[in-house]
């Protein structure tokens, strides 16, 4: 995998779907979170304010990770039923909308604890 040195270049690498899933991603973080800054870190978009990382998201072949930290995983725990998860880690699969309201709550949360 190649090194990306920005977002755009990130995306451009998946295919059509893909790309507008991660695009709609990127409208609700800017959204939701306009004070963070867009970066890449560990190879995958991110969205960072002066206190850390909110959340890191990533394109796979069949779902979205989206990585808002173990932090942003316990608040929301309960309302994950129907997606895969960990610790850090929820999977979005592609063929399924994108859950606007959950990734709205988290980036809202994780906003709250950072700030």
């Amino acid at each position: 995998m190649p090194r990306f040195e920005n977002v755009d270049a990130y995306i451009e690498t998946f295919p059509p779907l893909t790309q507008r899933k991660l695009q709609q991603l990127r409208r609700l973080m800017r959204k939701h979170a306009p004070f963070a800054s867009e970066c890449i870190s560990y190879n995958m978009p991110a969205y960072r304010v002066a206190k850390g990382v909110l959340v890191y998201y990533a394109a796979y072949t069949h779902h979205i990770g989206f990585y808002p930290t173990g932090k942003g995983i316990e608040a929301i725990k309960e309302e994950l039923d129907g997606y895969a998860w960990s610790k850090g880690a929820i999977q979005f699969p592609l063929d399924e909308p994108l859950p606007v309201a959950l990734i709205t709550k988290i980036v809202r949360l994780r906003c709250d604890h950072l700030r």
